[in-house]
């Protein structure tokens, strides 16, 4: 048995799985028979990846240091016989990788325990592994919503004559997966030829790339399923579920040295049609609820920028609706005498008003608000009311020669005082008879026009 009775390392509340970042911390107990002299007790805690190329090798041809901490928790001097115990506490650094275990190399976290000796006497040591868990959400991963699909169109030869082709998709229901969850897989095989394949068959691959200088890989098929064959001329739909068993997740991330992938492999045997359906495998699984999220993708900036110009130029119904104080612009007046415009005028027995002549449709600025009069009593003279006592000037004045011009625009009537200026709200002037050689008679009354 020797001095040394007991040498151990146990971690508070017997943990031995961490998270990066969180802390480590236990005691280190030492039962002696006899007492030993000693230059130190020390604690040392470190994580590190290994690699090589043998299988199951412990002579790492690289590493990779993660951390490495020593603590010493008794000075030089001399250990009395009966038990020790001395307690440490170590930090875990946040960017710390998952640990791993493979053919070709490891990912290791361990606390060893050191009893420094005077020379020529007999060192002890121990060690207790511990286990790092960096979470994988497999929500946080870019482009890992929506299925994987994938399709393949495979030509072959059989008898030495014949040829044949076969079409091959088969999709996954989801990109992620967590271990307990199941894979639902889909796949669609078209056989356009007279021969019957093989059965078809999906594996749960996994694939480690070990990065030496002339990398290493180790893939192995975690899971399969298989359907049966295809006969020719058939197409068929199978469907099957593969349960993710307890793996290690996708992503290491902060190790250089090990990459870890999955996919799902569909293939049929004879002939050899293959292809393959990238998924990650994590500690997280995928929220639905996020996942629609993602679809209801927001308006980008452009399409509002162009609804908003958009509306500012589409007129609105105020603007489409005719303002009772602000009377439209007047249109080019049309010269054709053929051409009755409506009458602008009110009748004698109506009151006059401003109202009924502002009445207009922009889009039509040639029609108004109906009237109960003919406007042939008005074609001499649109867009005028002459009182009554000035209608032997204006025959007198029309004898002379005057122009039919049709006004659009809602009129307002003149004083009888001054023919030549109108009221202030307007810059219509009255028509001018005396400059053109139309109408070659005098126009009816305003009383005759109403009788006819």
């Amino acid at each position: 048995m020797g001095k040394l009775e007991t040498f151990e390392i146990e971690f508070k509340d017997k943990k031995d799985l961490y998270v990066p970042g969180e802390s480590i911390s236990g005691t280190v107990t030492v039962k002696l028979n006899q007492p030993i002299q000693c230059k130190a007790v020390k604690v040392n805690c470190n994580g590190f990846c290994g690699i090589t190329s043998k299988i199951n090798d412990t002579a790492w041809t690289t590493e990779e240091q993660y951390f490495n901490n020593t603590l010493s928790v008794s000075d030089k001097g001399t250990l009395k016989q009966g038990e020790h115990k001395f307690p440490f506490k170590f930090l875990i650094p946040a960017t710390a990788p998952t640990s791993f275990e493979g053919v070709y190399g490891k990912i290791i976290y361990r606390v060893r325990a050191f009893i420094d000796t005077p020379r020529f006497s007999k060192d002890y040591s121990t060690e207790m592994p511990f286990y790092l868990l960096k979470i994988l959400n497999l929500n946080e991963l870019p482009d890992i919503w929506g299925p994987a699909s994938s399709a393949v169109t495979q030509q072959f030869t059989y008898m030495l004559v014949k040829t044949g082709t076969i079409i091959l998709k088969a999709q996954t229901d989801m990109k992620g997966y967590t271990p307990g969850q199941i894979i639902k897989l889909s796949a669609n095989i078209s056989n356009q030829s007279t021969k019957t394949t093989g059965h078809i068959a999906a594996n749960l691959m996994q694939r480690v790339t070990y990065e030496t200088k002339k990398p290493t890989y180790d893939l192995k098929s975690i899971v399969e399923v298989e359907g049966g064959a295809i006969k020719g001329g058939r197409e068929v739909d199978w469907k099957e579920q593969i349960i993710i068993p307890a793996l290690p997740q996708s992503s290491l991330a902060g190790c250089e040295l090990i990459k870890i992938e999955y996919y799902v492999k569909v293939s049929l045997k004879s002939p050899e049609v293959t292809l393959t359906l990238p998924i990650h495998i994590g500690n997280v699984s995928l929220d639905r609820k996020l996942c629609s999220s993602k679809k209801e993708v927001p308006p980008s900036k452009k399409e509002l920028t162009a609804s908003a110009s958009t509306s500012d130029v589409l007129p609105s119904s105020s603007m489409l609706t005719p303002s009772p104080h602000i009377a439209p612009k007047p249109a080019p007046r049309p010269a054709p005498r053929s051409r009755i415009s409506s009458p602008s005028a009110p009748p004698a027995d109506y009151p006059l008003s401003t109202e009924a002549g502002n009445v207009t449709n922009e889009h039509f600025p040639n029609k108004r608000q109906s009237q109960p009069v003919s406007p042939n009593g008005f074609s001499y003279a649109p867009g005028l009311f002459f009182p009554q006592n000035q209608l032997p000037n204006v025959s007198a004045t029309a004898s002379s020669g005057s122009s039919l011009r049709g006004s659009t625009e809602a009129t307002v009537p003149y004083p009888s005082g001054n023919c030549a200026q109108p009221r202030a709200q307007h810059d219509t002037l009255p028509p001018d008879y005396g400059a053109l050689a139309y109408p070659q008679e005098a126009p009816p009354s305003y009383t005759e026009s109403c009788n006819t």
